[in-house]
């Protein structure tokens, strides 16, 4: 299993930090992904660019403060939390993601693999609350 916590700054409101992430509808300003198809309330789907679907079951949701989930796909099972905070003129989002990969010989990239998505998912939303 491997784990990362990432901690940044936006400097903007909460809300529009919250609405950013948790709008399912519209996720064009993700540079990973081909399209998400919500399927329920708690549950949706992520297609990405390269083909891969994972899918997704919300596990909590308070509005403007906290929203986690846990993924699953062919390669890897874990977890994501997203803490929002009104901080510093702007938004505090911290990033909790586990993951464990399925097959024993992918365990020793999962670390720089996550590290990378979070990076990228992190560049991607500072430029779209940029615009």
């Amino acid at each position: 299993m491997a784990a990362s916590k990432v901690t940044t700054h936006f400097s903007c409101p909460v809300e529009q930090v919250w609405h950013t992430v948790t709008d399912l509808a519209h996720t064009a300003w993700r540079s990973d992904l081909a399209r998400v198809e919500v399927l329920d309330k708690t549950h949706f789907a992520e297609h990405t660019k390269s083909g891969y679907v994972t899918n997704f079951t919300v596990m909590a949701c308070e509005p403007l403060c906290f929203w986690a989930f846990t993924m699953e796909n062919e390669n890897l099972s874990g977890s994501w939390e997203g803490s929002f905070e009104a901080a510093e003129g702007g938004t505090r989002l911290t990033c909790t993601e586990t993951v464990t990969a399925k097959r024993w010989w992918m365990r020793p990239f999962v670390p720089g693999y996550l590290k990378q998505q979070q990076k990228r998912y992190l560049d991607d939303l500072r430029k779209e609350l940029q615009k």
